[in-house]
């Protein structure tokens, strides 16, 4: 009996081994392709047009919330400490100078946006899913906005400069993760 338990014991601690070299391979390579998803883009001054948000929403939905923030957060720390990941690095600067800059806002909303994105659930409806994304990425452009107004001034056009352009590609995006989010949300079973 004594060795069962031991043997069982021994189990549990290689499957938790196991999962979290799993849960940190999936991290850093999420990392990875949120960095290449930053250089996928329509330069946009202040702010550029990326594919990042659909990479950040995807990583909550598909890997759910503690892997989405930690995978997130390990992009931006990268960033912080002067690895050029961002959307405009190092052409535009790196580490806490550029991190600081226009787009601060933005790369803290992303936190908020895989942490919301991550509460869809498999038997939502597609109409539920995608108010649930759009309320995800609002949150995005909230923080921007509320930074970029802070950095360059209320009295610009705050809407214009870092919204409005925006606004077609993030529905196509959106409407995109829709689409497959029944899919997607089936990594979690491998994780």
């Amino acid at each position: 009996m004594k060795i069962r338990v031991l043997f069982f014991m021994e189990l549990i601690k290689q499957n938790t081994q196991n999962q979290l070299v799993k849960s940190l391979l999936i991290i850093f390579i999420g990392s990875i392709i949120l960095t290449i998803s930053a250089k996928i883009k329509i330069p946009f001054y202040p702010v550029p047009m990326t594919m990042q948000t659909f990479i950040v929403l995807f990583l909550g939905i598909s890997f759910g919330y503690k892997i989405a923030l930690a995978t997130v957060g390990l992009y931006l720390l990268e960033g912080i400490l002067g690895l050029p990941v961002f959307s405009n690095s190092p052409e535009r600067g790196i580490g806490l100078a550029y991190f600081t800059g226009p787009t601060m806002g933005y790369l803290i909303g992303f936190l908020s946006a895989c942490f919301l994105a991550s509460f869809i659930k498999n038997d939502d409806n597609y109409f539920l899913i995608f108010f649930k994304l759009i309320f995800s990425v609002s949150t995005i452009y909230i923080l921007g906005i509320l930074w970029l107004g802070t950095l360059i001034g209320w009295d610009k056009p705050i809407l214009e400069l870092g919204v409005l352009p925006f606004l077609v590609a993030e529905i196509f995006k959106i409407f995109l993760l829709t689409l497959i989010a029944k899919k997607i949300i089936k990594f979690r079973k491998f994780i």
